[in-house]
């Protein structure tokens, strides 16, 4: 829809300053899909060459920016062979040369690591990070949340087209730090004497450890000066922060859909 390939229902909205479809808009954005088809019957630099006259690129700029891109998603050396001889982790790297080639001012890329090794994730990471660098905004869709821990800034958590909460992941790493603790004698009084500093406060029989929700970190140097002050031996005390993975599933919930 913000690309203006689905028209809505209802309402209005803008993409750079521009309503929802306008050519100006469309001519500033870069789009890569999860599932694509490419014309396996051009090679790299006339698949890259054609949606550059799509775009209304010189012939000029079209030579000067095509090796370039080809070399940014690591296949100068495949320039001259045709789609159809591409590997799937190729396509999806030619796949993202095409959605940079206009330079852009906003790239939706949709599960750009599908298929790939991890030496071409490492490379689209660094090529996204180099582009946030120079101030394009990147609206990234993927499943694999490691990725987009080790890529965005800021993240939405969507279920059924409604967004559920939106936060940067420096305010995710400070909510809610999971706690272990081991001290010489966990007794009950010890246990209900954490509840004021955190939630979930409960004792793992099996380890000895106590564990608790703390709301950030900052609680943890007063929960250490209280835990000496009762007169408790304080042999470890490790904050443990959710993956983006465990926040996901607390977020939305671990129901399948169907």
């Amino acid at each position: 829809m913000l690309l203006g390939l689905i028209a809505p229902t209802a309402g209005d909205a803008q993409l750079l300053g521009q309503p929802l479809g306008s050519r100006q808009a469309r001519a500033k954005i870069g789009f890569l899909p999860e599932h694509f088809r490419f014309h396996e019957w051009l090679t790299a630099a006339e698949f890259l060459d054609l949606h550059g006259r799509l775009y209304g690129m010189p012939p000029a700029g079209r030579r000067t920016v095509i090796p370039d891109l080809l070399e940014l998603v690591g296949l100068a050396d495949r320039a001259n062979t045709r789609l159809a001889a591409f590997s799937k982790g190729m396509l999806q790297r030619i796949g993202l040369a095409q959605a940079l080639l206009n330079d852009p001012h906003l790239v939706f890329l949709d599960e750009p690591t599908s298929g790939l090794d991890p030496l071409g994730r490492r490379l689209v990471r660094n090529i996204i990070n180099g582009m946030r660098a120079e101030g394009t905004t990147i609206f990234l869709n993927s499943h694999l949340l490691s990725e987009i821990e080790l890529t965005c800034d800021r993240v939405a958590f969507i279920r059924h087209g409604q967004i559920l909460q939106v936060s940067t992941l420096a305010e995710l790493a400070q909510e809610n730090v999971q706690v272990r603790l081991r001290v010489g004698n966990p007794t009950p009084a010890l246990l209900a004497g954490l509840s004021q500093f955190g939630q979930n406060v409960a004792l793992d029989a099996s380890s000895g450890r106590v564990h608790l929700s703390v709301p950030d970190e900052s609680h943890l140097p007063r929960l250490a000066e209280w835990l000496v002050q009762q007169g408790h031996a304080l042999y470890e005390l490790s904050p443990q922060r959710l993956s983006l993975e465990e926040r996901f599933i607390q977020i939305i919930g671990d129901q399948i859909d169907e």
